[in-house]
Formats: structure tokens, C-alpha cells, sequence
């Protein structure tokens, strides 16, 4: 009677598994299937190929890096931090040459820059002058945004920070722009680091 028990349970049990599957069909259950052999066999393969990846990038990057970098300090002072800050911005006695670039890199983008608008101002804290030159300028989007892209390249201590599009219709090949730039300035007779905490 044991037996026969049991016997029972399983034909219950297969029956009411045979009732789900015919109401979920035919094509559920085969994505299921297939679903779970797919993550199994990503579970089995990936920690290897993930293992193997990582040793390659490593290998690669330790190859490639110089053997002074290697050498070199990974976390210079903060005075050091500074310097090379100060090391990156553009002279304050050359602003005006900036602007000049601005100018020759619309030209060569080949926009039409009217008369800008420039503001200067001084950082207190961070004991640097800053340049703001806001540019009207007219062209097509992508020549607008190539002179960004220019003006950013040229003077890595500028930052574009506001560009706004204006379109006379929505057929208009050529769009208005203004962009505003702000240059970061240091002055290379006053010393930007006296007074700067050891």
C-alpha cells in the first residue's frame, strides 16, 4: 500500500505539472528551457573567461606603463597638486590673444562671430583670474559645435560653459548660437602659491 501511495503522489504530481504547461504553451516553456540553459552556461563560462580577461588588462596596462611611472609616487603633496594646477592655466598678459584664437578658430570652423561680450574677474580662494568671453556667432550646428570643441583643445584652461541654439525656422540650415567661455588665468609675475599650506 506504501507503494501504491506513492505511486499515486507522482501521477498527482505529474498531472497537475501537465495541466500548467499545457495552460502556460508549448512556446513558454520552451523559451523557459532554453532561458535556463543559457544562464547555466554563462554561470560555468564567465568566471573563467572574466578571470582570464582580467589578467590580460592587467599584464597589458603593467607592460605598457614606463618604468619611471612605475617608480613614481602615486600620491603626490598637496602643494604638488597645486603647482601642476596652476602649471595648466593660461597668462593673464595674453588674454587678449586668447580672444584672438577664438576668433581664428570661428574663421576656420567657418562661422560669422560678431562682437562678443568680455567680463574679468579674480578668484579669491583659488588666487586666479578668470576671463569671460561670450560669443554670438552664426553657422551650422555642426560647425558650432566643432568650434566648441576647437576653442576647448586650443585652451585647456577654458570651459565652455554655456551654449544656447537659436533657429529662425525649423528649415533654416544655419543656426544662431551664443557660447560662453570662461578662460582660467594666472598671473605669471605674482606667485599663486605664496601663502598655500605646506
Amino acid at each position: 500500500m506504501n507503494g501504491q501511495a506513492v505511486a499515486s503522489a507522482m501521477w498527482l504530481v505529474l498531472l497537475r505539472l501537465r495541466l500548467a504547461l499545457s495552460r502556460i504553451g508549448a512556446v513558454a516553456v520552451g523559451a523557459g528551457v532554453l532561458c535556463l540553459a543559457g544562464a547555466l552556461a554563462l554561470a560555468w563560462l564567465l568566471p573563467e573567461r572574466a578571470l582570464q580577461g582580467a589578467r590580460g588588462v592587467v599584464a597589458l596596462s603593467l607592460a605598457a606603463m614606463p618604468p619611471a611611472a612605475a617608480a613614481a609616487p602615486l600620491a603626490p603633496g598637496p602643494n604638488a597638486n597645486l603647482a601642476l594646477f596652476y602649471d595648466i592655466l593660461g597668462e593673464r598678459r595674453h588674454a587678449e590673444r586668447q580672444v584672438k584664437t577664438l576668433f581664428a578658430l570661428a574663421a576656420k570652423s567657418g562661422l560669422v562671430l560678431s562682437q562678443g561680450e568680455y567680463k574679468s574677474g579674480f578668484e579669491q580662494n583659488g588666487r586666479f583670474h578668470t576671463y569671460q568671453v561670450s560669443l554670438p556667432v552664426r553657422g551650422s550646428y555642426a560647425a558650432i559645435w566643432a568650434f566648441g570643441m576647437l576653442a576647448l583643445r586650443a585652451m585647456p584652461f577654458a570651459s565652455l560653459d554655456e551654449i544656447s541654439f537659436r533657429r529662425a525656422t525649423v528649415g533654416e540650415p544655419m543656426v544662431e548660437a551664443r557660447l560662453r567661455l570662461t578662460l582660467y588665468l594666472v598671473d605669471p609675475l605674482a606667485d599663486p602659491l605664496a601663502g598655500a599650506a605646506p
